[in-house]
């Protein structure tokens, strides 16, 4: 009866011991992830580094968000020659071969409206901006869906933006201001009259075309330049919402566009579109009837016909929005050997503007994103140090050039063909009734 009973003892304290051992573990799981205290529900103290560190991070997760164009998707794929007409006029390497592909980033955008706002809104552009990872560089062809722009001078480009944004007493969208802002800048008719139109909202973004709107000048291997305007349109066909159904899918799903352009590359239906240029030579500038670098006009098709230049395929979707969708920057600057800016002057103001604002919003090395780099590897070396400088800042070579120590030479072969500038005044100019309307 002792030794039944002491065995009972033993076996019990046994139990009690592992059980306090499955504990001792359980606790010890649970306080990695619990807080220091001095006592039972006492004060936190400082010392407790993983809840700063979390805390810490948490508030900075945000980064500045676009003032134009916040609200984006992206997508990944290639491009490829289908048409060598365009090696004539550009000596790019991109196009230099029927079949030649290059990667490509896409990223379709609301232009006005918020982080959080709706796809299917009505009576504003969309974005339509694509990045060329070319053995030469990257090259950022930034654009809209819509042929022509609002304005055609940069210094009124924030008061356009600010009077299509909310209302800075009330914070609510004010079509006052829309419309006041309008009906003094009469350059903006042709805009209007097109995002009003059946255009006015596309069916997700594989459905929308896509401009240039600037025209850029296009140099030969002969040193020989002409201007051109590119376009994009889908083989899925141009396709827009009518106002009572953009109305429902505002409120059953905001990311429409971005959902669709989702699930068809998941789905394997990749999104195609034909590039095409418009091309214009210095004698047709000279003799056109208008100013041919005036981002309110069209090149008529029927004097500038459409050339076939290539295909976009879209066939990755990002792996992760952050890194890819929203640290993907865009800059009109961005260009390669044979694309040059013409005389535009909404594009002299974007080749500024856009650099800046990557700047502002991502950091002075945002072209070190893994996204946004070029595949070889060209960052001028002259461009050091600044925040999240995470490569080796080209070592110990010296941070200006010329000097005697680099092997980095000039290339006469990259060298912008001279140009002649006609203007012999200097002068302020009013521009607000410049050809707005022509009567046929």
């Amino acid at each position: 009866m002792f030794n039944k009973v002491q065995n009972q003892s033993i076996h019990s304290i046994h139990s009690m011991e592992e059980k306090e051992e499955e504990e001792e573990d359980v606790s010890f799981e649970r306080l990695m992830n619990s807080q220091i205290k001095v006592e039972d529900r006492s004060s936190v103290l400082l010392r407790e580094i993983k809840l700063m560190q979390e805390l810490q991070h948490f508030g900075r997760e945000r980064i500045p968000e676009r003032v134009v164009h916040a609200k984006g998707s992206a997508a990944f794929g290639h491009f490829r020659v289908t048409n060598d007409h365009i090696i004539q006029y550009c000596k790019a390497s991109l196009f230099a071969d029927v079949d030649k592909e290059t990667p490509v980033a896409v990223r379709f955008s609301s232009v006005t409206g918020e982080r959080g706002s709706a796809d299917t809104v009505f009576g504003e552009m969309r974005g339509f901006a694509v990045k060329f990872y070319t053995e030469e560089g990257v090259w950022d062809l930034v654009g809209n869906n819509v042929p022509i722009f609002a304005i055609r001078d940069a210094s009124q480009f924030p008061a356009f933006i600010h009077a299509n944004k909310p209302n800075p007493r009330t914070g609510l969208r004010d079509q006052n201001s829309v419309w006041d802002f309008n009906s003094l800048r009469s350059e903006t008719l042709n805009l209007i009259t097109y995002v009003f139109s059946d255009f006015g909202i596309p069916n997700g973004f594989r459905h929308m075309p896509g401009f240039s709107i600037n025209a850029f000048k296009l140099v030969n291997s002969h040193n020989k330049h002409v201007f051109a305007k590119f376009h994009w349109y889908p083989h899925q066909g141009i396709d827009n919402l009518d106002i009572d159904t953009a109305a429902y899918l505002r409120g059953v799903n905001p990311d429409y566009a971005r959902q669709d352009l989702f699930d068809a590359i998941t789905n394997h239906r990749y999104p195609k579109w034909t590039l095409k240029i418009q091309v214009m030579n210095q004698k047709d500038v000279d003799n056109l009837e208008f100013n041919a670098f005036d981002a309110t006009k069209y090149w008529p098709e029927d004097r500038f016909p459409f050339i076939d230049v290539g295909v976009m395929t879209l066939d990755r979707n990002v792996d992760n929005f952050f890194a890819e969708t929203e640290q993907l920057a865009f800059c009109p600057s961005n260009l390669v050997d044979g694309i040059e800016p013409s005389p535009d002057r909404m594009l002299m103001g974007r080749l500024f503007s856009y650099s800046d604002t990557q700047r502002y919003r991502l950091g002075s090395n945002h072209q070190l994103i893994p996204v946004n780099e070029p595949i070889n590897g060209a960052i001028t070396p002259t461009l050091r140090d600044g925040q999240m400088r995470v490569d080796n800042n080209f070592d110990g070579l010296p941070n200006y050039y010329p000097n005697s120590f680099s092997l980095i030479t000039d290339n006469p072969v990259y060298l912008e063909p001279p140009f002649t500038i006609k203007t012999t005044k200097v002068f302020r100019y009013d521009d607000s009734n410049d050809h707005n309307y022509i009567r046929n």
